[in-house]
C-alpha cells in the first residue's frame, strides 16, 4: 500500500470519539494537559482570569459533595506561586451543546464552599462583548466567586498565537501545542466555528425585506446579539492569522453595560434594516467599519482615512490612489471637504485612477478625509457554506483587509524646517531693523558681549 494513504500518529487522536460525552471528556483532558505541559500557553489562558504566574496543575472530573448530591465538574485548574494559590472549577461543552444555568450555579456554590476563586466555562458560545458570560446566573452567587468564559475559538486562537507568533521556548512543548491545535481544528473535536445566526434569523431577515420589522418583535434581539458575536468571531479569526489582538470597537458605556450595544443594534435594524459594527486592528490606519444591509442584500466594509494637510486637492486624491494599486477597480471612494454640507463626492476607484478631479466637488475647499469602501453581495442563509450570511461577512472582512486596509498608511507630517541665521536675524524677510532686539543674549557672540560696558563702567 502506498505511503500516501498512511495516517500519521497523533498525540491527541480524533478517532474513537463516540457521542457528546466522550467528545467533551477528550477535549477537556487534552486542553488541561497541554496547559500544564506548555507553560507559556497555560499562562496565556490563566493570566486574564486573575491567576498568579506560577506552576499550573490540572485535574479532570473531580468529585464534590453539595448537599446530598455528588457532582463532577469537568475539570479543575490550580495555579500556585509561593503561598498564593488560585483555583478554578471548569465546565466544558462541545458541539452545539449549551451551558446550563442550574449546573453553573451548583459549581459556584461548590467553589464558594471550598474557597475557590473562580468557575471557568468553555463552549462554542461566543458572547457579543469580551468578559460577558453567555449564560445568565443568579448574581448573588457571584459575590465571592468569579464566573469566566472562553469560547473554543478563543482557546484555539490563543494556541495559534502562542505557537506561531509569541513563541514557545522548548521545542518539544511547541510540538505538543501544535498537536492541540491540530486536534481542535478537526471537525470531530467538537470545537466548532461560529456557524449559525440563530432560529430567529430567517423571520427577521424576511421582515426587514418586507418593511414590517419592529423593535419589539420577538427574535430581533437574538439576531442583533448573534451579529455582535459574529464580529467577535471575525476578530478572533483574523487575529489568529495576523498574530495580533483584534477587537470589536465598543464605547466605554457599551463595555460597562453590554445591553446598551444590543439596544442600539436593535434600533438600527428596525429603523434602517442594517447591522453595523467596528473592528480595531493594531497598526491599521483606522478601524474597519462593517455594515450588513438586509434590505439591499449587501455587505460593506469601509475605512475612514484622514487626508494630508498639505498639497492641492488633486495631490491629496492621488496620494490615496497610489496606495490602492492592488485594490479592485470597484472600490468606492468618497471625499469630504472642510465645512461642506452633504455626503461629498463618491466615485469608483477605476474612474478616479483616470481622473482625480472626479473626487473634487469644489477646488476652493480643503479636502479633509476620505472613505474607502468595498461592497459585496450578502448571503441569506443562517448557517455556513455557500450563500450564507456568515461567510459573506467573514469573506468581505478578510478581502478588504488584504486588498485595502493593510496597504494604507497615514501621511506623516513634514518636520519643521530649520531657519537660516539670516532669517533668524530678520535679514531678507522684510523685518525692519527697528524690530530687532539689541539686548544681550546667550545667542550673541562672546566677544560682542564683552564689548558692551556693564552698568557703572566709565562713569
Amino acid at each position: 500500500m502506498a505511503e500516501e494513504s498512511w495516517h500519521e500518529a497523533r498525540l491527541i487522536p480524533t478517532s474513537g470519539i463516540n457521542g457528546a460525552e466522550e467528545q467533551e471528556r477528550r477535549a477537556t483532558s487534552a486542553l488541561l494537559a497541554v496547559m500544564t505541559a506548555v507553560r507559556e500557553y497555560g499562562r496565556a489562558l490563566t493570566k486574564p482570569l486573575g491567576a498568579p504566574g506560577g506552576a499550573v496543575e490540572t485535574y479532570i472530573e473531580v468529585p464534590f459533595i453539595l448537599g446530598d448530591r455528588r457532582l463532577y465538574p469537568d475539570g479543575l485548574i490550580r495555579v500556585s506561586r509561593g503561598q498564593n494559590v488560585w483555583t478554578a472549577l471548569v465546565e466544558v461543552k462541545t458541539g452545539s451543546n449549551l451551558l446550563a444555568a442550574e449546573q453553573l450555579e451548583h459549581y459556584l456554590d461548590i467553589a464558594r464552599e471550598q474557597g475557590y476563586e473562580a468557575v471557568l466555562t468553555i463552549s462554542n458560545e461566543i458572547p457579543a462583548v469580551a468578559g460577558q458570560h453567555p449564560t445568565k446566573v443568579d448574581r448573588r452567587k457571584l459575590k465571592k466567586v468569579e464566573l469566566h468564559h472562553l469560547s473554543w475559538t478563543q482557546v484555539l486562537a490563543e494556541a495559534v498565537m502562542q505557537k506561531e507568533f509569541r513563541g514557545v521556548a522548548d521545542p518539544d512543548q511547541a510540538w505538543i501545542l501544535g498537536e492541540l491545535i491540530r486536534y481542535l481544528e478537526h471537525p470531530r473535536s467538537g470545537a466548532m466555528e461560529f456557524d449559525d445566526m440563530g432560529e430567529s434569523w430567517v423571520a427577521t431577515r424576511d421582515a426587514v425585506k418586507t418593511g414590517t420589522l419592529r423593535a419589539s418583535d420577538k427574535g430581533i434581539a437574538e439576531v442583533a446579539s448573534r451579529f455582535d458575536a459574529l464580529l467577535r468571531y471575525a476578530c478572533l479569526s483574523l487575529g489568529r492569522k495576523l498574530g495580533s489582538e483584534v477587537t470589536p470597537v465598543l464605547s466605554r458605556k457599551e463595555l460597562a453595560d453590554p445591553g446598551l450595544r444590543n439596544q442600539a443594534l436593535v434600533a438600527e435594524l428596525a429603523g434602517s434594516g442594517t447591522l453595523s459594527g467596528g473592528i480595531k486592528i493594531p497598526g491599521t490606519i483606522a478601524p474597519l467599519l462593517v455594515t450588513a444591509d438586509l434590505r439591499a442584500g449587501t455587505v460593506t466594509v469601509a475605512v475612514d482615512v484622514e487626508a494630508p494637510r498639505d498639497g492641492r486637492p488633486t495631490t491629496r486624491v492621488n496620494w490615496l490612489v497610489r496606495q490602492l494599486k492592488a485594490a479592485p477597480a470597484t472600490l468606492r471612494l468618497e471625499s469630504h471637504a472642510a465645512h461642506a454640507r452633504g455626503p461629498g463626492a463618491a466615485e469608483l476607484l477605476g474612474d478616479v485612477r483616470e481622473d482625480a478631479n472626479l473626487l473634487i466637488d469644489d477646488p476652493t475647499k480643503e479636502l479633509r478625509s476620505f472613505r474607502v469602501a468595498l461592497t459585496n453581495s450578502m448571503g441569506a442563509k443562517r448557517g455556513r457554506g455557500r450563500g450564507s450570511f456568515i461567510d459573506s461577512v467573514l469573506d468581505s472582512i478578510d478581502t478588504f483587509y488584504a486588498e485595502v486596509a493593510e496597504n494604507l498608511k497615514a501621511r506623516s507630517a513634514k518636520p519643521p524646517k530649520l531657519r537660516s541665521e539670516a532669517e533668524v536675524a530678520g535679514e531678507g524677510d522684510g523685518v525692519r531693523a527697528s524690530l530687532t532686539s539689541t539686548a544681550i543674549s546667550s545667542q550673541d557672540e562672546e566677544s560682542k558681549a564683552r564689548s558692551v560696558p556693564s552698568a557703572g563702567e566709565g562713569d
